[in-house]
């Protein structure tokens, strides 16, 4: 976490001292998160669409929900400082491509890898990266898919490829990531590495019971 120092050091590197120029950098950097914001609306409802299509038949809806964000002033200016960038708004579009996220909640693991495959074949986006922590977790035990695509959002005067991170996992793979990312973020916390190594036991766990439960739903849908 940063201390309320390293914040102000920041805010002071960020703008500049002209108080015009500050303003102007600001209703810019507003518009940039805007045309972000858009973004997320654009993947949203191309997710939305394939829910409503593949709820069709008696799988029933693979996603259980889908939540977004935008990543905060400080939280982008921490990212660029670690990364020996400047806080401009073409650093932050050129290096950056978390800032605008959505996270895709499914109930099985066979329908993480449906959406994902939906997502590619649609041909106005662009697949910039894959990364499959489901087949190759991280050594904290993390689970999730990654994908980082470019959407095209149409303007008044321009259409603007923008970039957004879109995560897919499951119910399970939510809870154990978002506990987790509630222990990273706890200052002074005790047995810090007994509970990582617990919640590393809890992500075998958890990742054993994901395929438990899908091959237990392929039985059920066997029968007529």
């Amino acid at each position: 976490m940063l201390e309320k120092d390293e914040k102000i050091e920041i805010i002071k590197e960020t703008f500049p001292d002209e108080p015009e120029q500050m303003f102007d950098y600001m209703i810019k950097f507003n518009e940039l998160m805007m045309k972000y914001n858009s973004a997320i609306r654009e993947i949203k409802t191309k997710l939305e669409i394939l829910n409503d299509e593949l709820s069709f038949g008696d799988n029933g809806n693979p996603i259980e929900s889908i939540q977004s964000r935008i990543k905060k002033p400080i939280s982008i200016a921490k990212k660029l400082k670690r990364m020996g960038k400047p806080m401009t708004l073409n650093t932050i579009v050129e290096n950056l491509n978390d800032v605008a996220g959505v996270r895709v909640i499914c109930s099985f693991i066979d329908d993480i890898y449906k959406i994902a495959d939906m997502i590619t074949k649609q041909d106005d986006i662009i697949i910039v990266e894959i990364r499959d922590y489901i087949k190759s977790p991280k050594p904290n035990g993390y689970r999730s898919y990654h994908m980082i695509v470019e959407v095209p959002v149409f303007f008044s005067d321009c259409k603007q490829l923008m970039r957004v991170e879109i995560q897919i996992r499951t119910v399970a793979m939510n809870f154990w990531a978002c506990l987790e990312h509630r222990l990273k973020y706890k200052n002074n916390v005790t047995d810090a590495e007994e509970i990582a190594n617990e919640l590393k036991e809890c992500a075998h766990v958890i990742a054993n019971t994901d395929m438990k439960m899908l091959e237990i739903k392929k039985k059920i849908n066997s029968f007529d």
